[in-house]
Formats: structure tokens, sequence, C-alpha cells
């Protein structure tokens, strides 16, 4: 059985997810009360992060080269990464006290070079797929390999858009803000081809001007 998939986003009121600043701070509580076993992170995201949130990539230490001994109950971070774009990068998302270790999801194509890196780092990394990753098989791979029965991914547009054309996704999650980004708007489900039934199960305003909804997704 697949784990159910959350998809949670921050967007601004006309559906951008940047071009604005988040409240992260809302944002990370109403995800985590999802208690996820597993975050689905986009290699870009990281990527983004990493270059927008770090003073400089901070270097390697022997420490970022054993898995880290946290506790069971904290999510693992589920990377797709088929092109070792995050080379040199992994080791501040595994710094990460919140993140169990990282788990990193290659295809046939992956250069070996960074299999070879990963694994020098002790990283655990699974082959799934031939070019790109199949993302129902990586799914299914975390349900039965690591017991995974929720999924929670509040990544860029790319992945979420896949998730739902390929119908893996069982809820949406939208921080709606109480601001209009306009032309530089980056449309959250600007690559989506398919329309799913979505029913409106929970909503919440919050101070401020915050809603936050809740839907569940069908097909």
């Amino acid at each position: 059985m697949l784990p159910r998939v959350i998809i949670h986003n921050s967007i601004s009121l006309d559906g951008s997810l940047t071009s604005f600043e988040p409240n992260m701070e809302l944002h990370y509580r109403i995800a985590g009360d999802y208690k996820p076993q597993a975050h689905l992170v986009g290699s870009n995201t990281v990527e983004a992060g990493v270059r927008l949130y770090e003073r400089g990539v901070p270097p390697e230490d022997e420490k970022d080269f054993k898995k880290p001994e946290r506790s069971e109950s904290l999510p693992f971070w589920v990377i797709p990464d088929t092109k070792g774009m995050l080379k040199g990068l992994l080791h501040t998302c595994r710094r990460f006290e919140f993140c169990r270790d990282v788990i990193v999801l290659v295809s046939e194509t992956t250069p070996n070079e960074y299999l070879t890196h990963l694994k020098e780092r002790n990283y655990v990394y699974h082959m799934v797929g031939k070019k790109h990753i199949d993302l129902e098989k990586s799914l299914a791979l975390l349900s039965s390999k690591y017991k995974v029965k929720q999924v929670l991914t509040d990544t860029g547009r790319t992945l979420g858009n896949l998730l739902i054309e390929q119908s893996l996704v069982s809820e949406l999650s939208l921080l709606v803000h109480p601001v209009i980004v306009g032309r530089k708007s980056y449309k959250i489900f600007g690559n989506i081809k398919k329309s799913p039934r979505l029913r409106l199960y929970r909503k919440e305003v919050f101070p401020k001007g915050y809603v936050w909804l809740a839907y569940k997704v069908h097909g």
C-alpha cells in the first residue's frame, strides 16, 4: 500500500509560490501537525534554500560522513537527485536537527561519481527509475522498507505537479497569505493538465489575514 501524500505549500492570494515573504513559523507549525514519517523534497528546492538562507555553503567536517543518531520519531528527508546537483550540499540537510537522516533517490543515469560521493558519506540511496525517478515505485519503497505511512512535501511546483498528475496525492494543504504578487507570480499549479476532484474538509483563519485550506484529493 502506498503512503498518504500531503502537498503543503504557502502561497499568495493569486497562487504564487515565490516573490513574497512566507510566514515560516505558521507554515511549519501546520506541517508539523501532520506528523509525517518522511518529507519529500525536490533537489531544486534544496539548492535554492541553501543558496538563499546559508551565508555560503559551510565546509564538510568529520561528522558529515556519519549517519546522525536522532530520534526515530523524526522524519526522513527523501530527495530525488538524478543528476547529482546536490553534491557538496547534502550535509546542510543532514545537519538540520529535525531531520532523521537523508535518503537520496537516483536513477540508472545518475553519474557514478555522485554515487561514490554518497557511499563515502554513508547516505542511503535507492535507484528507482531509468532516466527519471519513478515516483510511485519510490513511495512503495518508502512504505515497505521504512514503514512510512505519511509523506509530506512542501517543495516547489515541479515535484508537486508531477505527484498530482500521477494521482499520487491524498491531500492538498494551502496556507494562503494576504498578499498579491501579480506579474512576478510563479503559479503553484502552472504545469498541471488534469483537474482532480477536490473536497474542502478543513479551513482556519489566523490573525493578520492568513487562511489555511485543506482539501482531500480524489483522482
